[in-house]
This record gives structure tokens, sequence and C-alpha cells, in this order.
């Protein structure tokens, strides 16, 4: 159901310091009384109407569910989680309750009977869930185009991409739509699009977030989380939803303390390894990218921190990325009610991988877990590695016009050179912004952590975030 309606006049307030004031910010707005969660929801459903026409990041807008939410919100005296009041928006892959979960393509039609489990957990922490955001069908590609939702473009530059396949989540989030909303990352779905649209996105440790009611996302492959403008920001959303269900075929140990408490620590001096090198061959970075990174690594070297450079030739991941990919396309297919009607290319998809039967993807994880074997030695060098999250710079919108699943895997397999790695190791890994590029556009840089240590990645982010604060820039819409 897509309730795209005008917020009523006595809820709507159009302030955009409010409205970038990220989800600290609109708590604590809330909790202190300087507005209800019904006036909040209600600015922030008149400025998706008054934008998201351009972006196309909103594939659902829930507006008279949201605003009944925020007034029983309102009501509630007792009990008020750390997200009391606050919109968000989750991807489309993920159920919410009364709506259709589409995973970006027209083979659904049947609204869900109940939340997924990150959807609840977000309403229990007092979440306002204001819509679903757009992505390519079924996660499949770094470009959020598809032949139901048509194409996202980015706040920066409409006439470039968002990414993807998180795209309309980072949409949303840099136009200042939502605070916050929650993406997957299967390959690089947070972090390609949090660095085309200058925003925070953490890829946590494989098993920190419930995959419920789905098993696993795409096999060992697939996280949920947040993209927001904050590190705090993030922290605040993973404290809510972060830990296993009793399904979740994948589990990662507590971590040693809140992601809040990490993102106020006070910093230690770290040993970071920086890789400019690609790991796909032929694939080179962008000038502005490797800039970027080496500007990031003189701070950390001013900020205390020893930096040095190193050339690591890690393995190659295709033979453990490409069957989890696939059986993961697979597996997803077997729960919509109409795969005739799902797009050529992802057709194409799966008549290809026919051989990505369930003895091959096991064969995949047990060589992504060799690959992990492999690359963890790094992490007993270095507490942290800095990376480009991209090689090339967002691309004009339009990537999968007219193209086939090889001609989209040729456009796509470059956009995962630094990514998709740490996606079949499991590592945790975050793109943080580094300023912008002569085109205009943001820059970004991706720290990688040892295995199951975000509270590393989130204290330095933060202490970058402090030395070159990045939550003020405003794209102009």
């Amino acid at each position: 159901m897509n309730d795209r309606a005008d917020a009523p006049p006595d809820t709507a307030r159009d302030d955009d310091d409010l409205l970038f004031a990220g989800v600290a910010g609109q708590a604590d707005a809330v909790r202190e009384g300087r507005l209800s969660s019904r006036e909040l929801v209600g600015a922030v459903l008149a400025r998706i109407q008054r934008h998201d026409g351009r972006l196309n990041a909103f594939t659902v807008v829930a507006a008279e569910r949201a605003l009944a939410e925020a007034a029983a919100r309102d009501a509630q005296r007792d009990g008020r989680g750390p997200l009391h009041g606050v919109p968000i928006a989750v991807k489309e892959e993920i159920d919410v309750a009364g709506e259709v979960t589409t995973f970006g393509g027209r083979a659904n039609r049947t609204p869900r009977a109940s939340d997924g489990e990150v959807v609840r957990r977000l309403r229990a922490a007092g979440a306002v869930i204001v819509g679903k955001t757009n992505m390519p069908e079924f996660g499949q590609w770094p470009f959020t185009e598809s032949v139901a939702h048509g194409i996202t473009c980015n706040p920066w530059d409409t006439a470039r991409s968002p990414g993807g396949s998180s795209g309309g989540t980072a949409a949303a989030v840099a136009a200042g739509l939502v605070p916050a909303a929650i993406g997957g990352d299967g390959g690089g779905s947070i972090r390609i699009p949090a660095a085309f649209c200058g925003l925070y996105g953490l890829k946590p440790q494989r098993g920190r977030v419930t995959s419920a009611p789905a098993e696993h996302l795409w096999w060992a492959l697939g996280t949920v989380g947040p993209l927001t403008r904050t590190v705090l920001d993030s922290a605040l959303v993973y404290d809510a939803i972060r830990g296993a269900g009793s399904g979740d075929r994948f589990r990662a140990d507590d971590p040693r303390r809140s992601f809040v408490d990490a993102a106020r620590a006070e910093p230690r001096p770290l040993r970071i390894g920086v890789i400019t090198r690609s790991g796909i061959r032929g694939v080179r970075p962008d000038r502005e990218h490797v800039r970027a990174v080496h500007a990031t690594a003189d701070l950390l070297d001013a900020l205390g921190h020893h930096v040095e450079s190193l050339e690591p030739r890690f393995p190659d991941t295709t033979t453990a990325f490409v069957p989890q990919f696939l059986g993961g396309v697979r597996a997803e297919l077997a729960h919509v009610e109409r795969p005739d009607l799902v797009e050529r290319r992802t057709r194409q998809a799966l008549r290809l991988g026919l051989w990505a039967t369930p003895r091959v993807v096991a064969g995949a994880m047990r060589r992504g877990e060799t690959i992990a074997a492999r690359v963890e030695p790094t992490f007993d060098r270095y507490d942290v590695l800095l990376t480009p999250v991209t090689p090339h710079r967002p691309p004009q919108v339009g990537v999968l016009d007219g193209v086939g699943l090889v001609g989209a895997a040729r456009r796509s397999l470059p956009v995962t050179a630094y990514t998709a790695l740490w996606n079949v190791t499991g590592n945790p890994a975050a793109s943080v912004p580094a300023g912008f590029a002569a085109d205009g556009l943001p820059l970004a840089v991706q720290l990688v952590g040892r295995r199951g240590d975000e509270p590393t990645l989130l204290t330095l982010s933060a202490e970058l975030e402090r030395a070159r604060p990045w939550a003020g820039a405003r794209p102009a819409l």
C-alpha cells in the first residue's frame, strides 16, 4: 500500500536543521519535548513528498500508518526506547507488516502478515516506520535500477547513480528524507551507496544482525544494517537491532561493549595498513580515490596511529562468492508468488546458475572460510585496513538500460573490487566519508576490522568524524 499523501497541516514542519539532525538529534528533540513524534513524522512526510519525485528513493510511503504510529508514540509515557518517535525507512527486501516484500521486482503481490525481526526491534526501540526504499531486483547489482520501480538518483547529482543495492536507502538519508534507513550488504550494498552519497555505512560482522524470518541472506555473504549521517547514529540503530535470532544460520559473539559506547570511546593508537591496489586484475582506482586514502592515512598518522602501506595478495574470491550469490538469489526466488514476472536478467542468472546446487553452495561457503583463514594473519599485524570503497566515481544513471546478464555483470563486477572480499570472509567493514571530489560528489574510504571487531571501527570512524566533520554537508535539492 502506498498512501503517499500530504501530511496534515498541523503536523508538518519545514525545518531543514531538524530534518538533518540525524537519529540522535531527532531522538533528543522528541525526548526533550521540543516537538512531538507526530510533528516530526509530519515534517518527514512533507519532505518526502516535496523531493522524492526527483529521487525515487521510496517504493512505499506509509503516511497514514506512520502518523498513527507516531501518535501512539506520543501517547506512550513509560518504557520509551532509544529511538522513540524517530522516523526510519527499511529496504524493500525486509518484511514490514501490511506491505508487500517485493525484493525490488514485480513477482510478489501479497502483503506480509508480520514484521521481520529487524523491523520488530526497531519498533520496540520506539522507531516509526515511514516506508520502504528502492533496490534492484533481488539486490543483484550495485546500481538501483529495476523494471518494477525504475531508477533511483543520487541527491548530490540526480544524473548520477546512488549505487546499490541499498541505493534507495542511501538516497533517502542523504537527502534528509529520513535520519536513518536500513539496508543490506551482500557484496558492498551498504558501503557502496554510503560512499556515493556521503554517508556512514558499516557492514557488520556476519551474524551480528538477525536475518529472521529468513535463515540467511545470500548464505554467508549477506548482512543487514543502517545507513546514517553520523557514526553515533549508526551505533544507536545497531544497538537496537543487533543480535542473532533462534533461526539464524550465522551468529556472532557478543561485542565487548555497546556500539554507542564504542562510538563515544577515547581512541587508542592503532596499527593501520593502507591498501590502494584493487583486488581485481585490470581494475585501477580513480586517482581521486587514491588521494582520499592517502589524505586519510596522513590524518590518522597525525592523530597518533601507526600507518604503513602494504600490497597484500589476497586470494581470488570468485569460487566462493559467485555460487553463494547465485544460490542466494535462487533461495529468495523460491519465496515469490510469480517467478514468471522476474526481470529478464534475473531469469538469465537463474538459468546460468543451475549448477549452484546446495552442494556447490556448501562448498563455496567452505572455500570462503579457507579464504578467511588466509586473510586473518593480516590482522595479526594490523588492527585496521584502510582502502578505497570503490574504484570508480558514481556513474551516470541508466547503467543497466538495455543490457542483459553479461552486460550487467561486466558493469557491476569492478564496483565491488574493494568490498566483496569482506562479505566472503565475514569481517566488518565501514565506508567513511572523506570529503568531495572535483565532480562535486562525495569521496569515501573503507575501514576493515578483525572478525567481530566493529567497536574498533566505530571508535576510529568517530575519531575521523571529529577531525574531519562531514554530517553538515547537504545536497542542494
